[in-house]
């Protein structure tokens, strides 16, 4: 692997590292002890100035550490491995056949999950408190599958960086 490509890696793992945290910080703010949310919490949101910035920062971090996880990071550690990346979807595959993630299947539903919750809540309005409360308590579910699939990729590169 080429210095460039281990600095690269580096400075990936380093930035989703720093996602992952201000993400779990957002998250327990949000869900404070685990408690899921009530689509009767998200009513006064359009009043609620605090919720309302804790949602948004953590439908955006959420967002970002997974765009950064598996638009970024995956395809650069397929490269360092000699590999081709190829679609997210074929990268997914790769990455659960190596053991790195639990389910490709349920990535995709991870990330298919951050388009659920954006629509259903812009600019502080929401449309439908069900669909976003729903959304938001699966998107605190898979908080811990997002970490798990960075600290499987710190460990397979451990040695080569």
């Amino acid at each position: 692997m080429e210095a460039s490509e281990r600095e690269r890696l580096r400075r990936l793992l380093d930035l989703a590292g720093r996602e992952l945290e201000h993400l779990r910080r957002t998250d327990r703010r949000l869900f404070p002890r685990g408690r899921p949310l009530d689509p009767g919490d998200l009513q006064d949101l359009e009043e609620d100035e605090d919720l309302s910035e804790r949602l948004d920062a953590f439908v955006a971090r959420f967002g970002r550490l997974q765009d950064t996880l598996g638009a970024r990071l995956l395809p650069a550690f397929l490269r360092a491995m000699g590999e081709e990346p190829g679609t997210v979807l074929e990268n997914l595959d790769r990455a659960e056949r190596l053991g790195l993630l639990a389910s490709a299947e349920a990535w995709d539903a991870i990330r298919k999950l951050r388009n659920r919750m954006i629509p259903e809540y812009i600019h502080g309005y929401v449309d439908d408190p069900e669909e976003l409360a729903a959304a938001l308590n699966q998107a605190h579910r898979f908080v811990p599958q997002l970490a798990a699939f960075l600290e499987a990729l710190r460990a397979r590169l451990q040695g080569r960086l």
